[in-house]
């Protein structure tokens, strides 16, 4: 296989161990650029930065990963190798082959070295599911999913009323993140 052909594979590492990253699908490179470009446009002029998927972050000798998004607030926990220490807020896609890591092991690590929000994005079921940080330890604050037509169509007025088709950032207070946003463009 020529050159031009290779795929070089991104790896973790995952409590001492390397994790090698399998290429991402389609729409879970849409749904992390789409909430890149949210927060890359809410962020303009202010001090904190998002960073794309691709740069390692160094929490622990054993646990360096590679989110699908982050928020840093300091700069100078960025260095040209990466993040060294916490995001301010880490978004991880799941994916078949990373699902079981997002929800447990890198999900504990991020939250006792600081990270204050963390969420978690399923493609193929449309949610995010927000923790917060509390004393080192992440507590689910909610489940925000997007409901297809058919089950509108089956609420009564009410529920669809109740329907949340926006939240906010917890680090913000002025910044709403609408869910159509995130999973806009999906195939």
């Amino acid at each position: 296989m020529s050159e031009a052909y290779r795929i070089d594979w991104k790896e973790e590492l995952i409590d001492g161990k390397v994790v090698a990253m399998s290429p991402a699908s389609v729409n879970h490179v849409l749904i992390a650029g789409n909430i890149f470009h949210i927060f890359k446009n809410y962020l303009k002029g202010k001090k904190c930065i998002p960073i794309m998927d691709g740069a390692l972050v160094y929490l622990t000798e054993e646990d360096h990963f590679i989110p699908d998004m982050m928020v840093v607030c300091d700069p100078d926990k960025i260095k040209t190798d990466g993040v060294h220490g916490a995001p301010d807020l880490v978004v991880e896609i799941l994916s078949p082959s990373t699902a079981w890591n997002d929800k447990t092991h890198k999900k504990d690590i991020y939250a006792m070295c600081g990270v204050q929000e963390y969420w978690i994005v399923s493609p193929s079921e449309r949610f995010v599911e927000v923790y917060y940080n509390v004393r080192n330890e992440f507590v689910l604050h909610k489940i925000y999913p997007v409901y297809s037509d058919w089950m509108l169509e089956k609420m009564n007025e009410a529920d669809r009323k109740a329907v949340e088709t926006h939240f906010k950032c917890s680090l913000y207070d002025d910044f709403d993140i609408y869910l159509d946003d995130i999973f806009g463009g999906l195939v």
